[in-house]
């Protein structure tokens, strides 16, 4: 009887790539403290750190004034997110030449199948040296590479191997490698769960691998399972379900912004909610989707957080109607001059086509479906902000660098008829 050889995954994380681009774009910043997400003084948070930053103990999604107390000699950058997207597109394309099996999970990572491609790459370690240098020469750009027989064993060896360095876990030696390693290193296993697993004993992955799997199911069900699976190398459940390159349908898409300064302001209000219609469209466009519910989140000054939701009879993709619904809703439920400090606008339950058209106007909808295929097209080339409707321009705000931005290389997978 013959036994299937194991995978090869890569894992490419491009390092600092934000921080990295801009450096691109101003030399005068390599080596130096630099932040990425906005200026020190505002309400939002750290996208990316540099190295330098790092030590400081700045780190991604700190609020950017708390990066400002640890680093205070620190140059603090809005970002470019057109430009990361420019450079997003010329990694994919160079893993697309590695292999076919490509899955961008965020704009600066990926995994790449590389099963079956030794004949024309050659061994793991000679092929990712390979794309290594091939990355650099195409972008200017460092990463580093993780190799495993899974996903999860590939990700984290890729930390490891940070920066600008290649780690392969021979096949056989996943369990030995994750052993010592803390269990919050399981993609998957956040904060609270990480507390936890602290709170029972359980501090290295080793620990967990040696529990029963009986008994990580009873306290805590199907991730249990799945947890058990992760500490032996296994893409068991949770981040990896699915297969290298399959296409994975997402089950929502939201926008949200914060004030820099809470207003009560209806008309900025309604125009951010517009400016915020407009991002989910565009998204639910690009995806192919067409969202029957939506749904608003409103939050006042003082935290207090309300959700409120509403099912249509036909489901859209259009910025406009996406808009009426957030409206409404808003307006239904504000408080009105009360002080708001974040809003924003999911859609979900979605379906595959459109509803039944106007009857009354059939030719209204086409008109707006060509409008905003148009508009989408110039936000791929000149950026989220190079167009919009009238009514959201007062609530424009700078687009938040974001590891998941609409034309996200490979994310347009669904095609509309």
């Amino acid at each position: 009887m013959t036994t299937s050889s194991p995978h090869t995954i890569f894992h490419v994380d491009m390092d600092a790539f934000f921080v990295s681009v801009e450096e691109l774009f101003d030399p005068s910043l390599k080596g130096k403290p630099v932040v990425v997400g906005g200026q020190r003084d505002e309400r939002g948070v750290v996208s990316a750190a540099s190295y330098a930053a790092r030590k400081f103990g700045v780190h991604s999604a700190m609020p950017l004034r708390t990066a400002a107390k640890l680093c205070s000699q620190a140059i603090f950058v809005n970002g470019h997110p057109e430009r990361y997207r420019e450079y997003s597109a010329k990694v994919h394309e160079v893993l697309g030449h590695f292999s076919p099996l490509v899955e961008m999970a965020s704009v600066d990572e990926a995994y790449l199948d590389m099963t079956g491609t030794e004949r024309l790459h050659g061994r793991p370690l000679r092929s990712a040296h390979a794309l290594h240098a091939a990355m650099k020469s195409a972008t200017q750009l460092n990463c580093s590479i993780g190799i495993g027989t899974s996903r999860l064993v590939a990700k984290v060896s890729s930390a490891k191997a940070k920066p600008n360095g290649v780690l392969w876990v021979l096949p056989g030696q996943e369990a030995k490698f994750l052993a010592p390693l803390d269990v919050g290193a399981i993609p998957g296993v956040g904060k609270v769960m990480e507390q936890k697993l602290h709170a029972l004993g359980i501090r290295q992955v080793g620990d967990l691998a040696r529990l029963e799997e009986r008994d990580l199911e009873q306290r805590f069900g199907k991730w249990g399972l799945a947890l058990a699976g992760k500490s032996r190398g296994l893409d068991a459940g949770g981040w990896f379900d699915n297969a290298v390159g399959e296409n994975v349908d997402a089950k929502s898409i939201s926008h949200e912004h914060t004030f820099n300064e809470d207003t009560g302001d209806a008309e900025r209000l309604r125009s951010t909610l517009m400016r915020l219609s407009e991002m989910v469209g565009r998204r639910l466009r690009e995806g192919g989707y067409f969202a029957r519910t939506l749904q608003l989140k409103l939050r006042y000054k003082d935290f207090t957080t309300i959700t409120r939701a509403h099912s249509l009879e036909e489901p859209t993709q259009m910025d406009h109607q996406i808009f009426e619904q957030a409206r409404r809703l808003f307006f239904a439920n504000w408080k009105a001059g009360a002080p708001v400090r974040l809003l924003g606008v999911q859609a979900s339950n979605f379906e595959s086509g459109p509803g039944q058209m106007d009857l009354l106007e059939p030719s209204r909808d086409a008109r707006w479906q060509k409008a905003l295929a148009a508009a989408d097209h110039l936000r791929d080339k000149f950026g989220e902000s190079a167009i919009g409707l009238a009514r959201g321009m007062k609530g424009g705000f700078r687009e938040r660098v974001h590891e998941n931005p609409a034309a996200l290389p490979g994310s347009s997978k669904k095609k509309n008829e």
